[in-house]
């Protein structure tokens, strides 16, 4: 098992911005660090969840659960564009959004998450990658996973910050109706970039 380069590799995947990401941080511009952070529990959460599905399941098994879930992805396009619309509409406002409840912006990252059925099947085909013939296959898929995990949250983490910081900077009447349509746009861009994912569903 080649930690050093799965490490690095898993950086890398988690680090390009996805519907994770965009959410993370419009939910941090929009709503500020608290936010921003459960909105990562629940992502965290939601992935925790896949990767036990991928851990567990043989390729056959993560691809036919992928394909009779196929919907999720597309109920997860329609919720993130309803939240893109919802924000952009705020920002027809003068007055500051009312920040969501604490729930709310957890479950909110972890639907978004979750209603992305081809995230397991991506975990499905990685983390064997990495898997050596020498050791038990359970144990270091468990231990593969919870690295990986790790480091999506501590880097989620570190976009929910970024942003909170740069919304401090941002807290002028001049700025929050920009502020409010960029979350928008980055709802709506994480909804576009999960309907585009594998076109064929």
């Amino acid at each position: 098992m080649d930690l050093i380069a799965f490490i690095l590799l898993s950086a890398a995947l988690v680090i390009i911005p996805g519907p994770n990401v965009l959410v993370i941080v419009s939910t941090s511009l929009a709503h500020g660090r608290a936010h921003g952070l459960r909105t990562v529990a629940g992502t965290s959460t939601a992935m925790l969840f896949q990767l036990l599905i991928a851990a567990v399941g043989t390729g056959w098994a993560v691809i036919a659960i992928s394909d009779g879930l196929f919907w999720l992805k597309w109920a997860g396009v329609c919720y993130l564009l309803y939240l893109g619309v919802s924000a952009l509409r705020a920002a027809g406002t003068e007055a500051e959004s009312r920040p969501p409840d604490n729930g709310r912006t957890f479950f909110r990252g972890f639907w978004v998450s979750l209603l992305n059925p081809k995230t397991i099947v991506f975990f499905g085909a990685f983390l064997p990658q990495f898997v050596s013939a020498e050791g038990s296959y359970i144990e270091q898929i468990v231990v593969l996973s919870a690295i990986f995990w790790s480091i999506a949250v501590v880097l989620d983490s570190g976009y929910a910050l970024l942003a909170s910081a740069l919304r401090s900077w941002l807290r002028n009447p001049l700025t929050m109706r920009a502020q409010k349509s960029l979350s928008g746009l980055l709802y709506i861009g994480a909804g576009a970039a999960l309907a585009l994912a594998n076109k064929e569903n």
